[in-house]
């Protein structure tokens, strides 16, 4: 497919429409400009509304999903909010104990990032300071329709869910895929009063799932369940072309649960592995812009 480049790249570099392109050798320097001015939700609005994508976005089937995104926060700035808990060791990067020591985020906040929260993918996984992502596609054609950035809160997802169903412009009847932590008598009904069927998972772990027969027996919901699993592409794909295997952001601002995640001051790398591969005065000569 043929981006419109003119239009794609003025709504970049000029996000303003009138003001000047900076030059690429002083990015650095405009990065509060490319951030303060929602340069990626203009970009995927532009690409949603290019003649050659419009028409393939009419639909009435939709999945979404939600994923983790690393704060870039590190684990020793978790400290107690009451200003308490072992300092840091000498030294420019210091160690610290973390051993017997009870971390949640009622107690404890990150001294460089405080909007991150602790959060993990699964039991047995390490807890770290996230952001939570989320995204819906269209079934059809497994584009991307909506997504955002919001809090951890552990209701994130469908919070989120919610407010990009509400926003899409869809058939009147629609339905939605999506897995269990969508199962929820709160988020079922929020979907049926904006005329949305929820065909999501179902819990099978002796929980009471928030839908029944009336929803499952349809062949729909059996091609839903199975189609929903395309949205994880939309979070493959960033691995595989931005070749980072988690995205790091720090800052969190917005209204109403939504929000656009930020690239921190510094460093300015896209990713921490690109960051650690630079060699020492580039990184110097880089973090001092």
């Amino acid at each position: 497919m043929r981006f419109r480049t003119c239009k794609l790249g003025s709504s970049c570099a000029a996000a303003s429409g009138v003001a000047p392109v900076w030059d690429v050798t002083v990015f650095t320097k405009n990065r509060d400009r490319l951030l303060g001015t929602e340069v990626a939700s203009k970009f995927f609005a532009a690409v949603l509304a290019d003649p050659e994508v419009k028409p393939l976005l009419p639909s009435a089937y939709f999945s979404v999903a939600g994923t983790l995104i690393e704060a870039w926060a590190s684990m020793k700035s978790f400290r107690p909010k009451d200003g308490s808990g072992e300092a840091l060791g000498p030294g420019r990067n210091g160690e610290r104990d973390f051993h017997a020591e009870k971390r949640s985020d009622e107690t404890h906040a990150s001294t460089t990032d405080p909007d991150a929260r602790l959060a993990r993918k699964s039991n047995g996984q390490a807890s770290k300071l996230c952001y939570a992502g989320h995204v819906v596609i269209e079934n059809r054609h497994g584009l991307a329709v909506a997504a955002t950035t919001t809090q951890e809160t552990g209701i994130a997802e469908r919070d989120a869910g919610e407010a990009m169903m509400a926003g899409l412009d869809r058939a009147a009847r629609s339905t939605l895929g999506g897995y269990k932590t969508y199962d929820t008598r709160a988020f079922v009904r929020a979907m049926g009063d904006m005329g949305v069927t929820p065909h999501v998972t179902q819990h099978a772990n002796g929980r009471r799932s928030a839908i029944d027969g009336r929803t499952t027996r349809h062949l729909g919901y059996a091609v839903s369940q199975r189609i929903r699993k395309r949205v994880e592409e939309v979070f493959g794909r960033r691995k595989e072309i931005r070749a980072c295997a988690a995205p790091c952001c720090a800052g969190w601002s917005g209204s109403d649960g939504a929000s656009r995640s930020a690239s921190p001051p510094k460093p300015p790398s896209g990713c921490r592995s690109c960051w650690r591969r630079l060699p020492d005065w580039r990184r110097q000569q880089a973090s001092t812009r």
